[in-house]
């Protein structure tokens, strides 16, 4: 079979023996994010003709409100993994506190949490842009047959067996890694199944796209501030271009295609950074490491953080190696 007309689930069973514990069950939370995504993105395609965009009227924990379909995506990904029973925790970053998840016969024995932004970039559902969902996957730490604890949640990224992002928008794309490269998958709407497009997929080292608020260019530190100058001098293959859409999937994702550098840094107005350690930094870092490219906040590692919270921020600098390199040397420099 051609590798381009590949199905996920077809992909999905050539690939289980890859993963180092091939039960199968990782292959049905791929499977179960799948069928969740397409829930979404049904809804996310029909938002401008049914009463689903806009505010819901609450905040979530991190004190940002709530868009309807955050709502709704949120829980039909939680309810599509309880439902199949191969979790044994769920984290979210619309919930306060993880789930518990016991199987039917009330019993703790599946190995896996799984964190997720449900809806990431919802605030741009009402303009018609980008938006996605993000998932993380780890195997529990505690002993199976007893209910989750903190602990298995806050682990380090390097401890990730799985991660991935569903991006919707011109199509509908699901790309995830299992610590064995990167691979993206095409929604056919006509008959709802995943093909995959675009195998392999690699950052290039180098880039001219750097994705910033550059809305936020007072409150940013110094560091910051120097790489971006850098990248609008008209010096070698400089200026840049610059690209934000403010939707973390989107700025990614064409990053990992085209080259580019993104960054959410520490600022003024936020301290510890924006973005969330386990629900967007790492599995982010993780997919971008599988495809050659690099994740740091400003000096170190990403996925070799240890989490003291679930709801935890961190700065983020994302992409092609050089250029997260490069931002890197800046912010050593006034260190």
């Amino acid at each position: 079979m051609e590798e381009r007309n590949k199905t996920l689930g077809e992909f999905i069973i050539e690939n289980q023996k890859a993963f180092q514990y091939s039960s199968g069950e990782l292959s049905r939370i791929i499977n179960s994010i799948r069928l969740a995504a397409k829930v979404v993105n049904y809804k996310v395609n029909q938002a401008g003709l049914v009463d689903i965009i806009g505010a819901a009227g609450e905040q979530n924990i991190q004190g940002e409100d709530q868009q309807k379909l955050d709502v709704y995506a949120n829980e039909v990904f939680i309810q599509t993994l309880i439902n199949r029973e191969i979790v044994c925790g769920i984290a979210s970053e619309e919930n306060d506190d993880f789930i518990t998840v016991q199987g039917s016969d009330n019993s703790h024995n599946n190995k896996y949490v799984i964190l997720m932004d449900p809806l990431d970039g919802s605030s741009n559902i009402d303009v018609n842009v980008s938006v996605g969902t993000i998932f993380s996957v780890f195997r529990r730490i505690t002993p199976i047959g007893t209910p989750v604890t903190s602990e298995d949640f806050l682990q380090p990224g390097i401890n990730q067996v799985a991660a991935g992002y569903v991006i919707y928008g011109t199509s509908t794309m699901l790309v995830y890694t299992t610590g064995h490269g990167v691979n993206g998958f095409t929604l056919n709407p006509a008959i709802g199944t995943f093909y995959l497009s675009h195998p392999n997929m690699k950052f290039p080292e180098n880039g001219n796209i750097y994705s910033v608020n550059e809305g936020n260019y007072v409150h940013f530190p110094q560091g910051v501030k120097n790489y971006i100058k850098y990248c609008q001098r008209e010096e070698e293959d400089r200026p840049y271009t610059s690209r934000y859409i403010g939707s973390l999937v989107a700025d990614f994702h064409r990053n990992m295609i085209k080259g580019g550098v993104y960054i959410y840094p520490t600022s003024s107005k936020a301290p510890k950074g924006k973005l969330r350690l386990l629900y967007e930094c790492n599995p982010m870092a993780f997919i971008a490491e599988q495809a050659g490219g690099k994740a740091t906040d400003g000096f170190g590692r990403i996925m070799e953080i240890q989490p003291t919270e679930l709801h935890q921020r961190v700065p983020f600098f994302c992409g092609s190696k050089n250029m997260v390199e490069k931002a890197e040397e800046f912010m050593a420099e006034v260190e």
